[in-house]
C-alpha cells in the first residue's frame, strides 16, 4: 500500500505541471481537442485532486502545500488565458467601420460557431469563409447550404460583397466534404491514360466536383495541387503534408495538361480553383503543418520544372494561387515565401505579371503559427498576399486580425499595397460573377 501511494505521489507531482501548461496555452491549436469539454474536465479534475490533497492532510507539510498549489495553478491560469482570448476578441470586434473594411476582406476563416461567424460576416470583418468536415459531419448537404446562404444574406443586408466560399476538394485522400459529396479518384490516376483521355477525365472530375460544390454555396475550391510529385520517400514525421498522394505526377507536362481540363470543369460549373502550394512542396521532406522547410533548388531549375505547371495553368484560367509556408533560400532566405515580399511582389507579380488572388496557406501552421505571428501577417499583406485564411482553427482569427489591426493603427501596413488588393478582390468577384452559370438547387 505504501508503494502504491508514493506512486500515486509521483504521478500527481508528475503530472502537475502537464496539466498546468494545457491550461495556460488552451487556446493553442494543438491544443484543439481539449476545447470546451476538455476544458471544463481538466479544471474539475484540478479542483478535485486539490480538495482531496487537503482533506488528507498535505497541507500540513511544506511539499504538500507545494502540490496543492500547484493543482490550484491550473484553473487559474486557464482563467487567464480565457480573459485574454476574450480581450483580444472584443477589440477585434470593436474595430471601427472604416477598419473593418480596409483589413476584413484579407481574411478567410474556417468556423464551428454559425452565430460567431454570422458576426464576423455581417460586421465586414471577414471577405471568405472556409468550410470543411466538421461543418457537414453528422448534417444533410441542404443544412450547410442553408446555412451559407444565410451568411450570403446577411453580407447583402450590410451592404457588403459576397463572401468567397472555399473549400478543400481535391480528389484522392483529400476530399473534405466527401461524404456527402461524390468521391471523386485523386488527379494521379489519369497519368497513365493517353493525353486526350486524361483531359476528358479531368475535365469531368472538375465538373463532378464544380457542380455539387456550386449548388452547395460554395465558389472556390483550394485544388488542384500543382506540387511534382517527390521520387524519394518523405519524412516519416510527415502526418498531413503527404505530397506524394496527393501531386499529380513527376513530368511537368502531364501536371499542367491534367490540372488544365481540370480547372476548366470547374470553372464551367461557376467555381474558381487554386493552384497550390507555390513555390513547391514536392522537393521538401518536412511537414509544414509542424515544422519550418527551406526549398533549396536554384531559381533557374525551379523555372524548367517545378513551375511550369503554375505558369501555364495561370495563363489558361482565373485560378487564384496559393502560396505555402516554404522559405525559397535562393530568394529570400530569411522569409517563407507567404510572407515574403521578393517572392509574391517580386516573381509573381513582377516577373510573372500575374495580378489575380494570392492566398496563404493555412496561418495556423507550424511553419508559421510558431514563429513571429503578427510579423508574418505585416509582411504577407505588404508583400502583396490578397487572403490570409485562417482554416484549422478559426478562433484564431481574433489573434491574426489583431496583428493587422495593430498593424493599421501603427502605420505599418501599406496602404499602396491594401488598395492594390482590395481592387484585385474585386475584380476576381466580379469575375466569377460573370462565369457563374445559373445552377439548379435540387441535387
Amino acid at each position: 500500500m505504501q508503494f502504491l501511494r508514493r506512486i500515486g505521489l509521483i504521478l500527481l507531482w508528475s503530472a502537475a505541471p502537464l496539466v498546468a501548461f494545457a491550461a495556460a496555452n488552451k487556446n493553442d491549436p494543438y491544443l484543439v481537442p481539449l476545447r470546451g469539454a476538455g476544458n471544463i474536465a481538466l479544471v474539475v479534475a484540478s479542483i478535485a485532486i486539490a480538495i482531496l490533497l487537503l482533506r488528507r492532510g498535505r497541507w500540513h507539510s511544506l511539499p504538500g502545500k507545494l502540490l496543492v498549489m500547484l493543482w490550484c495553478l491550473p484553473p487559474m491560469l486557464m482563467a487567464v488565458a480565457q480573459v485574454s482570448f476574450e480581450l483580444r476578441k472584443h477589440d477585434v470586434l470593436g474595430a471601427s467601420v472604416t477598419e473593418a473594411r480596409q483589413l476584413g476582406p484579407h481574411f478567410m476563416v474556417g468556423y464551428s460557431s454559425f452565430p460567431e461567424v454570422a458576426r464576423l460576416a455581417g460586421q465586414g470583418l471577414i471577405g471568405g469563409i472556409y468550410v470543411t468536415r466538421h461543418n457537414i459531419r453528422g448534417r444533410s448537404v441542404d443544412a450547410l447550404r442553408a446555412e451559407i446562404a444565410s451568411l450570403q444574406d446577411t453580407r447583402r443586408a450590410a451592404g457588403l460583397p459576397p463572401l468567397i466560399v472555399a473549400t478543400d476538394q481535391e480528389g484522392g485522400i483529400v476530399e473534405h466534404l466527401s461524404p456527402p459529396l461524390t468521391k471523386v479518384p485523386a488527379l494521379a490516376t489519369l497519368v497513365g491514360l493517353a493525353p486526350d483521355d486524361q483531359q476528358a477525365r479531368a475535365e469531368e472530375f472538375g465538373r463532378i466536383h464544380g457542380r455539387e460544390l456550386a449548388r452547395l454555396g460554395v465558389n472556390l475550391n483550394l485544388a488542384p495541387v500543382l506540387d511534382l510529385k517527390p521520387p524519394q520517400r518523405r519524412n516519416r514525421l510527415d502526418f498531413h503534408t503527404l505530397i506524394g498522394q496527393r501531386a499529380i505526377a513527376t513530368d511537368p507536362a502531364v501536371v499542367s495538361t491534367i490540372a488544365t481540363a481540370y480547372v476548366r470543369g470547374l470553372e464551367e460549373s461557376g467555381v474558381g480553383a487554386t493552384l497550390k502550394h507555390f513555390p513547391g512542396i514536392g522537393r521538401v521532406r518536412t511537414d509544414t503543418h509542424h515544422f519550418s522547410a527551406d526549398l533549396n533548388t536554384p531559381v533557374r531549375e525551379l523555372e524548367a520544372t517545378d513551375w511550369l505547371p503554375f505558369r501555364e495553368v495561370l495563363s489558361q484560367s482565373h485560378s487564384a494561387l496559393m502560396v505555402g509556408h516554404v522559405t525559397l533560400t535562393a530568394v529570400d532566405p530569411d522569409h517563407a515565401a507567404s510572407h515574403s515580399k521578393r517572392v509574391v511582389d517580386g516573381i509573381i507579380r513582377d516577373a510573372w505579371k500575374y495580378q489575380g488572388i494570392v492566398m496563404t496557406d493555412d496561418l495556423v501552421m507550424g511553419a508559421i503559427y510558431q514563429h513571429d505571428l503578427c510579423k508574418a501577417v505585416i509582411e504577407a499583406i505588404n508583400a502583396g498576399v490578397d487572403l490570409l485564411l485562417v482554416a484549422y482553427d478559426g478562433a484564431q482569427f481574433y489573434r491574426i486580425f489583431g496583428c493587422a489591426l495593430d498593424g493599421v493603427r501603427q502605420d505599418k501596413l501599406d496602404a499602396a499595397m491594401l488598395r492594390a488588393s482590395a481592387a484585385r478582390l474585386e475584380r476576381s468577384l466580379s469575375a466569377r460573377r460573370m462565369m457563374s452559370p445559373t445552377v439548379a438547387v435540387s441535387d
